[in-house]
């Protein structure tokens, strides 16, 4: 999805409330490992945002549901292994440990996969997200594509996150070579990082294609004006050798095949991220 969806019908996340259910999947049951014992017995219990970031993850209207791209995923997931979901809103920077320490199940905060992950984690990919960068619909800046790009300008970028890394890296070279430093600036929910943007605290935002597309689509006050180097993979995340990684895998192929996974990056605006097969700890990002 790019800025051009801003031409289609504005997407209204209240018109999404209503779930998508799915039907046992007896082959993906089939692959839960003998003797698996889950978070809470009967439940898949799944660490997701806190925060409102739409299309992935955002409050309904009663205040107190989770809904979004990656909790419909989720619940596939779920009904699909025979079991309920149990949603637990998390900070970005809580769930490598609750995964390891046994807290969760599984992680989605629209969780890419790097190679240094997959030294602590497995991974199930669901799908394959650009990096975007956005800036008000009335900037004068219409391209970000390279680290030249940034040079001097007030990105906003979320702290621990792989976009965080991008622009960092791009920042120590250009600054090698005598360019402006980028000043990067980091806030705590998107409510907050819209406001500074609109407002022209900040130059641009640079995060997930998924959100950014979504504020264009649904808002029409900002414009997607380039892209990160790399196309990641997102994927379900849990504890490294547990073996449920299989299970999630079979579980997400399945949604492809009935449609429901199809059904739910259609009306999140993510149809474009779709992958046609879902993979076990696919090549993952490399830092250089």
């Amino acid at each position: 999805m790019t800025a051009a969806s801003s031409s289609a019908a504005p997407l209204n996340a209240k018109d999404n409330e209503t779930p998508i259910h799915i039907a046992v999947n007896p082959q993906a049951v089939a692959k839960i490992p003998p003797g698996f014992h889950f978070v809470n017995p009967g439940y898949l219990t799944v660490a997701t945002t806190a925060s409102n970031s739409p299309p992935i993850g955002l409050w309904a209207s009663d205040n107190k549901t989770l809904i979004g791209s990656d909790p419909d995923i989720a619940r596939l997931l779920a009904e699909s292994l025979g079991l309920k979901l149990k949603l637990v809103p998390a900070a970005w920077e809580d769930w490598p440990l609750g995964i390891t320490a046994g807290r969760y199940d599984v992680a989605m905060f629209n969780i890419a996969v790097t190679e240094e992950r997959k030294k602590r984690f497995d991974f199930a990919t669901y799908r394959a997200d650009n990096h975007a960068f956005a800036v008000k619909a009335d900037s004068a800046v219409n391209v970000i594509q390279g680290r030249e790009d940034v040079a001097g300008k007030r990105i906003i970028v979320g702290s621990g996150t792989n976009q965080e890394k991008i622009l960092l890296s791009w920042d120590e070279k250009n600054r090698a070579q005598g360019l402006a430093p980028v000043q990067p600036i980091y806030l705590n929910d998107d409510a907050s990082a819209t406001l500074a943007l609109l407002s022209g605290r900040a130059d641009a935002t640079f995060g997930p294609q998924a959100t950014a597309a979504w504020k264009v689509a649904s808002r029409g006050q900002t414009k997607i004006v380039g892209h990160g180097p790399f196309r990641a993979w997102v994927a379900v995340t849990t504890k490294k050798g547990n073996g449920l990684d299989v299970a999630l895998q079979q579980a997400i192929n399945g949604a492809i095949i009935s449609g429901q996974y199809r059904q739910v990056l259609s009306r999140w605006g993510e149809q474009e991220e779709a992958v046609e097969t879902s993979q076990i700890n696919p090549p993952g990002i490399v830092y250089q």
